[in-house]
C-alpha cells in the first residue's frame, strides 16, 4: 500500500515581516483532521533515512512579453529532489515559497508539470523587482470556473488550482485586515478548498488586531469618562433638587431649608443680605415636623418642631409699606428640655457684610467682625475687666441693610467667631446674669429687619416719629440739653475724698474764669461730696462754707451737679436704716432681712438700694430733696456701676430679667422728678436731656484711639446724646482703684511737681493736645485738667483757637442736628457710612462726621504730623488751608501739624464754578 509522508505545515506565508505568526501545534492537528479523507495516502515514517526527500515549491510564475511583465495568479509548484537546491531557489526567488519535503516513491511527477515549474522559475527571475509580488493571492472565486471546466478530470487533479487576481484599486489599509468590506475570496492567502485557509487568515489578523487595541482603550476611556460625567450631573441635579425641595420660600423674601436649618433673606433686588444657620448643636439629620394643633399660633406664624429638642416659630410682622420700606420677621425658638440651648449664627463670609452695634469691648473694634470673643453673657461691665463695656443694646446691623434685634427677655449670650466668620446668639440660663428664669426652658426670641439700605434701616429702627423724644420735655429740660452741648463740663474728681473741699471747687472755677475764653458750664463734683457713699448728705467737715461756694459759682455763671450712686457703704450712717426698713437688695437664697453685699470702686463693702421698691424711691428722693433745698444744687449725675457691681445672688422686690435692668429701673424712677444730666451706664435710651457717658479712659494713646470707635458704636446703638470722658484721660478708670491704698490715703510726696495737679500726673502734653483737638468736635467737652496747667503759651493759644472754632462752627451744627436726634433718633456724631455710601467708609474707625456736613480726622498716634484721610463723595473744603477737595477718595500723607486738626466742610457741588 502506498503511503505518504505527513506534510510539514510550517509554510512560508507571504506577509509583512512583523505580521508573521507561527502556527501552533494544536492548529496543525486541527487542519490535518479537517483535510483527512478515506482516500488519503498514509504518511510514511518521517524520520526514515532511506527515503529520498523531495521538496515542492509554491510560487507565482511570470513571463515577459514585449517588455511588459505579467504575473499569473496561479501558484507555481516545483518539485525539488535535492534539498540543497532549496537555498539556490531562495536566492533566485524574490517571493517566498511553500516547501514540503517528500520521500521518493513510485509516484511520478508529470513531465509537463516539471517543465512548467522550471519555466516558471526561469521566467520569474526575469521579472523586474518592482513588479514582483510580495504575497501570493489565492482565490476561490467564480472567475476560475470556466478555466477549470476546460480541463479533464485527470488534468484537473494534476494541475494546481488557479484563481485570477482581481484588479482592485490599491488601498492604504493592510491586505490582512479582517474588516467586512475588505474580506473576500479574491484576497485570501489560503487554499480554496480547506478549512485551514480560514484559520490561517484569522491567525494572520491577530497582529493587526493587536495594533488596534490602543485605539480601543482610548474609546473605552472616553466612554468611561462620559459615563462618569453623566453620573456626576445626575447626582448634582438630584442634590440640587433635594436642596430646592427642602428649601421653602416664606413671605416673598425669606428662604428656609428645614433639613439644614439655613435661613436666607433677600432684599427687593434679590441680593442676599443675611444668612444664618439656626439651631446649632441639634443633630443635623434630625427631621422637623409640623407642630401639633395645640402648639400652633393664630397670628400666621409658621410652626415647626424637632421632636424632644426645639420648637420654631417664624412670622412676618405687620408694617405699613407706605410709611417706610422696613420689613421685620420674628424668630422664636423654644427649648423642650433643660440641656438644649437655642443658638443661631449669622454668617458674614458668604454675604460679604460687616456688622456693627451691640456693644464695645477690649476685644471688639469697629466693625464688630474685626474682633473675636467667646460666648459671654451680654451684660454691661468694665472694658478692662469684662467682655463688654458700660453701654449695650441688643441690636446688630450689617452693611447690606439687615438688622437683628434680640428680645430683652432672652437670656442672651453672644460670641463673635472671627475664624468661622460668624456672630452667634444663644439663649442660656446661668446662676448670675440670667438666674431669674422667666420660662421653664431657655427661649431665644429676636426680630430680623430689612430695608433698602443700611442708612434707611437704621433711621427706621431708631426713629421716634411716633413717640418723639421731645414729647413731654419741659423748657428747663430743653435748656439743660442745649447748655450741655454749648458749654463745657468741669469734672472735679480727686482720687481721695479729703482732697475735695469747698476751697478746691472755688479755686478750680477761678482758674476757669482766668482762662478768659471758655464758658462756665457745669461743675460736676464726684461722690466725695459725701462723707461715705450712701449718706446723701453733704460732709460738713470739709464743706463748711458750701452754701457760700455754690452761690459764688451761680453768680459766676456756673451750674453745680453732684454725683450719686445707688450703693450704700456699710460705714454709712444710712446703712443700718436701710437694712431696718428693708430697702436693700437681698440674697436670692437667704433671709430677706439680710442684705446682699457687693464692692463698688474704692468701697470694699456696700449694699444696693432696691430700685424696684417704691419705698426706696421715696426714701432716696427725700434725701436728695433736702440737699437741693439747702445747697441749691442744679442737677445730678447717676453713677450706676455695671451689671458686675450687683451682688452675685441678687434678689429684688420685683423679679429682674437680668442685672442690667436694675439701672433702667433706677433711672426711670427719677428721670421726671430730678434734673439728671448724665448716666454712667445704660442698656436702654434714657429720657433727654440725660446724656449717656462713655466709659472712663486712662491717659494713654491707646485709650485715645478707643474713643472714636466706642462713641460710634454707642451712636449706632441708638444713643444720640453721648458724653465723652475728660480731655487727656480720666483720673479714675476701670482697674485704677487697685492702685489706691484706701479712700483715706494721703497726697503723694512729689505733689508740688509742675507736671502734677493735686497729686496726679498731668497727661503727656502732645497727648493732651491731640485729645483736645478731637474733643472740640464731640457733643460734650469735659475737662478735668485745664490747659493752663502746662504753663505753655502754645497750648493756651491752641486751646483758644479750638474754643473759637467750636463756638462759631461746631456748636451751631450740633444744635441743628439736636432736633434731628430728638425726632429720628440719629446720633449727633455719626460713622461715615451713615452720612454717605461707599465700601471704604465701612472700615474707617478713626474718623467721624457731625451730621453729614463735617468730616473730622484727628491724629491719634504720637510724633505724627501726617495721616491717611478718607473723604466721602461730594465736594469738601479743607479746614486747614481752605482749599476744595474732591470726595470719594483717599488722601495719603495728608499733613496735619501739631497745632492743627484735620476737618472738612461739605460744600454745594456747584461751588467749584
Amino acid at each position: 500500500m502506498r503511503v505518504r509522508k505527513k506534510p510539514d505545515l510550517r509554510i512560508d506565508i507571504p506577509s509583512y515581516p512583523h505580521d508573521y505568526v507561527e502556527m501552533p501545534p494544536e492548529t496543525k492537528k486541527l487542519i490535518h483532521e479537517a483535510n483527512k479523507t478515506p482516500n488519503d495516502i498514509p504518511y510514511i515514517d518521517e524520520g526514515s533515512p532511506s527515503s529520498p526527500k523531495v521538496h515542492f515549491q509554491v510560487g507565482s510564475p511570470g513571463f515577459t512579453q514585449n517588455q511588459y511583465e505579467f504575473r499569473t495568479s496561479t501558484p507555481e509548484v516545483k518539485y525539488i529532489s535535492d534539498p540543497t537546491e532549496i537555498q539556490d531557489t531562495k536566492s533566485e526567488q524574490s517571493s517566498p515559497v511553500l516547501r514540503q519535503p517528500f520521500r521518493k516513491t513510485s509516484t511520478s511527477v508529470p513531465a509537463d508539470l516539471q517543465d512548467y515549474g522550471q519555466s516558471a522559475i526561469s521566467d520569474n527571475n526575469n521579472i523586474p523587482e518592482h513588479h514582483q509580488s510580495t504575497a501570493s493571492g489565492f482565490s476561490d472565486g467564480d472567475n476560475t470556473q470556466d478555466e477549470n471546466n476546460a480541463l479533464s478530470d485527470e488534468e484537473r487533479s494534476k494541475t494546481p488550482l488557479r484563481s485570477p487576481r482581481r484588479k482592485l484599486p490599491r488601498r492604504s489599509r493592510s491586505e490582512f485586515s479582517m474588516d467586512d468590506e475588505d474580506y473576500s475570496p479574491s484576497n485570501s492567502v489560503t487554499s480554496v478548498n480547506s478549512l485551514a485557509s480560514l484559520l490561517k487568515e484569522k491567525l494572520q489578523s491577530i497582529p493587526q488586531k493587536m495594533r488596534k487595541k490602543p485605539t480601543d482603550y482610548k474609546l473605552r476611556a472616553f466612554v468611561l469618562l462620559m459615563f462618569l460625567a453623566v453620573a456626576f450631573f445626575i447626582g448634582f441635579a438630584y442634590t440640587l433638587y433635594q436642596q430646592k425641595a427642602l428649601t421653602k420660600a416664606y413671605f416673598e423674601s425669606v428662604q428656609f431649608n428645614e433639613g439644614k436649618r439655613l435661613i436666607r433673606i433677600f432684599n427687593r433686588d434679590d441680593i442676599e443680605i443675611l444668612r444664618a444657620s439656626l439651631a446649632i448643636g441639634v443633630q443635623n439629620k434630625k427631621k422637623s415636623f409640623p407642630c401639633l394643633p395645640e402648639h400652633r399660633r393664630l397670628d400666621g406664624s409658621i410652626c415647626l418642631e424637632w421632636q424632644e429638642d426645639l420648637r420654631f416659630y417664624l412670622k412676618c410682622l405687620p408694617h405699613d409699606p407706605g410709611v417706610d420700606n422696613t420689613t421685620c420677621y420674628s424668630v422664636h425658638w423654644k427649648a423642650l428640655r433643660n440641656d438644649i440651648a437655642p443658638m443661631d449664627c449669622f454668617d458674614w463670609s458668604e454675604t460679604k457684610v460687616h456688622w456693627y452695634g451691640g456693644g464695645q469691648s477690649a476685644n471688639l473694634t469697629w466693625p464688630l467682625d474685626s474682633g473675636s470673643i467667646e460666648f459671654t453673657p451680654f451684660i454691661t461691665g468694665d472694658m478692662q475687666k469684662n467682655q463688654f463695656g458700660n453701654v449695650l443694646t441688643r441690636y446688630l446691623i450689617n452693611s447690606k441693610g439687615a438688622a437683628i434685634i434680640v428680645d430683652e427677655e432672652t437670656p442672651l449670650y453672644l460670641a463673635v467667631n472671627n475664624r468661622n466668620k460668624q456672630i452667634c446668639v444663644k439663649a442660656q440660663f446661668d446662676d448670675f446674669a440670667f438666674a431669674n428664669q422667666l420660662t421653664e426652658f431657655p427661649e431665644l426670641k429676636y426680630n430680623i429687619c430689612t430695608s433698602l439700605d443700611m442708612k434707611s434701616l437704621h433711621s427706621s429702627i431708631h426713629s421716634h416719629s411716633r413717640a418723639p423724644l421731645w414729647d413731654g420735655l419741659k423748657p428747663a429740660d430743653m435748656q439743660t440739653l442745649e447748655s450741655l452741648i454749648s458749654e463745657p463740663v468741669w469734672q472735679i474728681a480727686p482720687r481721695f475724698k479729703h482732697e475735695l473741699q469747698a476751697e478746691t471747687i472755688s479755686k478750680y472755677t477761678e482758674d476757669v474764669i482766668d482762662l478768659g475764653f471758655l464758658k462756665q458750664g457745669h461743675v460736676l463734683v464726684n461722690e466725695f461730696w459725701q462723707n461715705e457713699i450712701g449718706d446723701f448728705t453733704v460732709d460738713t467737715s470739709r464743706f463748711k462754707t458750701l452754701n457760700t461756694t455754690v452761690d459764688k459759682l451761680h453768680r459766676r455763671g456756673f451750674k453745680v451737679a453732684f454725683t450719686i450712686q445707688p450703693f450704700i457703704s456699710t460705714e454709712s450712717g444710712n446703712f443700718a436704716e436701710t437694712v431696718q426698713k428693708r430697702l436693700l437688695i437681698t440674697e436670692r437664697n437667704g433671709d430677706r432681712k439680710i442684705p446682699a453685699l457687693t464692692r463698688f470702686k474704692s468701697v470694699d463693702s456696700a449694699g444696693v438700694l432696691d430700685a424696684t421698691d417704691q419705698r426706696a424711691h421715696a426714701w432716696i428722693y427725700d434725701k436728695l430733696q433736702i440737699v437741693m433745698d439747702e445747697y441749691h444744687i442744679d442737677s445730678f449725675f447717676f453713677d450706676l456701676g455695671t451689671a458686675y457691681d450687683m451682688p452675685h445672688y441678687y434678689r429684688c422686690e420685683k423679679r429682674l430679667i437680668n442685672p442690667d435692668q436694675y439701672k433702667t429701673a433706677f433711672v426711670k424712677a427719677f428721670e421726671k422728678s430730678l434734673n439728671i444730666i448724665g448716666v454712667s451706664s445704660a442698656v436702654s435710651l434714657p429720657r433727654p436731656p440725660i446724656f449717656v457717658s462713655l466709659p472712663p479712659f486712662e491717659s494713654s494713646w491707646e485709650a485715645l484711639r478707643s474713643v472714636i470707635p466706642t462713641m460710634l458704636t454707642y451712636g449706632v446703638n441708638g444713643y444720640p446724646f453721648i458724653m465723652p470722658g475728660a480731655v487727656g484721660g480720666d483720673i479714675y478708670w476701670p482697674g485704677s482703684e487697685q492702685f489706691l491704698p484706701s479712700a483715706k490715703g494721703s497726697l503723694d510726696s512729689n505733689a508740688t511737681n509742675a507736671t502734677q495737679e493735686n497729686g496726679i500726673d498731668l497727661p503727656e502734653k502732645e497727648l493732651y493736645i491731640r485729645w483736645l483737638q478731637m474733643a472740640t468736635f464731640l457733643p460734650v467737652m469735659k475737662f478735668t485738667h485745664l490747659p493752663s496747667k502746662y504753663n505753655d503759651e502754645r497750648v493756651l493759644e491752641m486751646a483758644k483757637n479750638l474754643t473759637i472754632l467750636r463756638q462759631k462752627l461746631i456748636t451751631p451744627l450740633l444744635l441743628k442736628y439736636k432736633r434731628e436726634a430728638l425726632e429720628e433718633g440719629l446720633p449727633l456724631v455719626r460713622p461715615l457710612w451713615l452720612g454717605a455710601g461707599g465700601e471704604a467708609s465701612l472700615l474707617v474707625r478713626d474718623e467721624f462726621t457731625i451730621g453729614d456736613e463735617i468730616v473730622v480726622a484727628p491724629v491719634l498716634f504720637p510724633n505724627q504730623t501726617t495721616r491717611e484721610v478718607y473723604l466721602p463723595a461730594g465736594l469738601w473744603q479743607d479746614g486747614i488751608d481752605g482749599s476744595l477737595r474732591k470726595g470719594n477718595r483717599w488722601m495719603h500723607e495728608y499733613r496735619v501739624p501739631i497745632h492743627r486738626v484735620a476737618y472738612f466742610i461739605r460744600k454745594p457741588d456747584d461751588m467749584r464754578f
